[in-house]
């Protein structure tokens, strides 16, 4: 199993809506707001990390007031 943690930087007022959808996806664990440099943090949960890949760069970038990601694979 690879865990990553996905920073998310959001248009305003957004982060509600995007929680719900990022929550959404197969493989996130959880969503949270925070306060600070990002505004959600996402934890994901998968087989590989082509799967972390995929979450971060085609699914959660794809959302509709998403303005980038960054993302960081757990190493122990």
């Amino acid at each position: 199993m690879v865990t990553a943690f996905v920073m998310i930087k959001a248009n305003t007022g957004e982060a509600d809506r995007l929680q719900e959808e990022i929550e959404a996806i197969d493989g996130v664990v959880s969503a949270h707001i925070v306060a600070g440099d990002v505004d959600l943090i996402a934890k994901t949960d998968v087989a590989n990390p082509a799967a972390v890949k995929d979450i971060s760069a085609t699914k959660i970038q794809g959302i509709d007031g998403v303005e980038g990601t960054q993302t960081y694979i757990a190493m122990g």
